[in-house]
């Protein structure tokens, strides 16, 4: 692509609640102001932008990335060399667990969660190790407002050493001093965006543990209620990797799954992190 790509672009929905592909950018250029600022309404709205096709160091996805704020490290990997914001995203063929493979918000267990994060495909399995994201404004909205009455006052503790999430941390952490940090924090379980006001459900099974003033056993129902509910076909879409592709999704107003079908390939992505801000 020319630079000249960049003084236009088209826009695709993936799924009707949530995702847009956007055509005609090349990441690795400049962007303009105007388009950067149309690019982020759309992000807002759609939760999640997909760009095909990129060519990107780790640079130019750093750059691209810091587009949309600041950028933070992830707290359990560490940066390639040279580039402390840009983290391996790996599985090599022979492990069974993925990075991530749980229903999660990332880092819901930071007083300030990441604000979103880009991911870049540098290597994929023949098939498989789709993603798929959940709009969770989308799942709020369409609650009984019966049950929003009784979820908008709770606050829910989050940690980052729940036993599933854990598991598909070890191949990549376990030589590393972030092995065992823990963190925890609480946050409400209806959150408002700080952008848009749009209110979302925050609570994830990845790192959510219980409701501040109650117990794991009185939470479960509640929260396998929610989490239930919250991953539904229709506030889903689901994205097929190809080398190349960019995913920039909004921390603050999704949740996402990344699927793990694929053991015996290597796959590798690059992932930058956006700072957040504290939850209300």
């Amino acid at each position: 692509m020319s630079s000249k790509a960049n003084e236009g672009f088209l826009v695709k929905p993936i799924s009707p609640s949530i995702g847009s592909i956007v055509y005609g950018l090349d990441l690795s250029q400049a962007i303009s102001e105007e388009i950067l600022k149309k690019l982020r309404t759309i992000w807002l709205d759609r939760k999640l932008l997909v760009f095909p096709e990129q060519t990107l160091s780790p640079q130019q996805q750093t750059d691209f990335t810091q587009q949309f704020g600041e950028l933070d490290q992830y707290p359990f990997l560490e940066g390639v060399e040279g580039y402390p914001y840009v983290a391996e995203v790996l599985k090599l063929p022979e492990e069974s667990i993925n990075f991530g493979g749980v229903w999660h918000t990332d880092t819901t267990y930071l007083e300030t969660p990441a604000a979103g994060a880009s991911l870049y495909a540098l290597e994929l399995p023949p098939t498989g190790g789709d993603t798929i994201f959940c709009n969770m404004a989308a799942a709020y909205q369409a609650l009984p407002q019966s049950l929003k009455q009784t979820i908008n006052p709770l606050q829910a503790i989050n940690t980052s050493d729940k036993a599933d999430v854990s598991q598909t941390r070890l191949h990549r952490i376990s030589s590393n001093s972030l092995a065992k940090q823990v963190f925890s924090n609480t946050h409400p379980v209806v959150r408002t965006h700080p952008e848009t006001g749009e209110k979302s459900l925050f609570v994830n099974e990845a790192h959510t543990t219980h409701f501040k003033g109650q117990s794991e056993q009185q939470s479960n129902a509640l929260l396998n209620r929610l989490y239930q509910h919250a991953r539904k076909p229709e506030f889903q879409c689901r994205i097929r990797w190809h080398i190349g592709m960019v995913a920039l999704w909004d921390n603050r107003s999704t949740h996402h799954y990344p699927i793990n079908d694929y053991t015996g390939y290597r796959r590798l992505l690059h992932r930058i992190s956006l700072k957040g801000d504290k939850p209300f």
